[in-house]
């Protein structure tokens, strides 16, 4: 009877271990993470114009992002500079900021 109150009660010493110390520090991981997201997509150059993005970045792509859905259209696609709401911007700033490429092709 002994040895299984001590195999319990190493178990819920573990157990409250991974509750106190693991858990908590995912959490600050996934927050952090969050941050850098927000912070990235908050410093997006988006420019009203294709001309004044070409200059922003001319060694990159400029494509239509669509600001609400967080898709991008490239020159030739429908939605391309036409959704309601949405700017120019540098697909590579776009990528890194979180935005990703429309899956359909327009």
């Amino acid at each position: 009877m002994e040895d299984i109150r001590m195999i319990v009660c190493r178990f819920l010493a573990a157990l409250l271990m991974l509750v106190v110390f693991v858990i908590p520090s995912t959490q600050v991981t996934a927050s952090d993470e969050l941050r850098t997201a927000i912070v990235a997509r908050s410093s997006l150059a988006m420019f009203s114009t294709e001309g004044a993005a070409q200059a922003h970045c001319p060694s990159d792509v400029v494509v239509w992002l669509n600001t609400k859905t967080g898709i991008w259209h490239e020159k030739g696609m429908r939605w391309y500079g036409r959704t309601r709401q949405g700017a120019y911007v540098c697909r590579k700033e776009a990528a890194a900021a979180g935005y990703r490429d429309t899956m359909n092709g327009q």
